[in-house]
């Protein structure tokens, strides 16, 4: 339910697709499970999570937080991702809620679940001649897991505890921690 910035950016290069220039474009913004063998039953861990959580939403816009998105669109049957439009030459920031916790989705054995990895994914579209917003354009994604505040607070100090046991040359095996994510381009 904590409100995180995704910042959206014009990444072209000067000359790059110049027919958007001065035009809207669309994204959606979507929470999809990062495991393989999740997104094989996508479909049903998704139905299983709203029918126990009846009119709960996976993901949300934080509206009132969010800056130079316009007509946002939320789909009933699509729990799990938002939409809008927005100027790639303006700044422009999509605040997004996730109301599900990583732990929702892993079977309960006895306590101290890990949790499954979730993707932050953004695709974005170009206005087509007749009108609609279906020419890709730009797809990037990052992982996540959520907790509740306090499960991730004890999370990150354990984290931070195991980091501190490792050698010098075993931690050069791990990405460093930054106070920005850039997502990764997928293609």
């Amino acid at each position: 339910g904590q409100s995180y910035e995704i910042r959206m950016l014009d990444n072209r290069k000067a000359g790059d697709i110049p027919e958007i220039n001065g035009k809207l474009v669309k994204s959606i913004i979507r929470v999809v499970f990062h495991d393989r063998r999740l997104q094989y039953t996508e479909h049903q861990q998704l139905e299983g999570w709203k029918w126990n959580r009846p009119g709960d939403r996976l993901l949300d816009l934080d509206i009132p937080m969010s800056v130079g998105v316009i007509d946002i669109k939320t789909n009933p049957s699509q729990l799990n991702a938002v939409e809008f439009l927005w100027d790639p030459t303006k700044c422009t920031s999509a605040f997004i809620q996730v109301h599900c916790i990583s732990t929702e989705f892993t079977p309960r054995k006895h306590g101290g679940e890990k949790g499954v990895p979730f993707r932050i994914q953004v695709d974005t579209f170009k206005q087509t001649e007749n009108g609609e917003y279906t020419d890709h354009l730009h797809s990037a994604s990052c992982q996540i897991k959520v907790f509740k505040p306090k499960g991730a607070d004890r999370k990150q100090k354990t984290d931070r505890e195991k980091m501190e046991k490792r050698t010098a040359h075993e931690k050069e095996k791990y990405q460093p921690s930054y106070d920005t994510t850039v997502l990764t381009e997928v293609i």
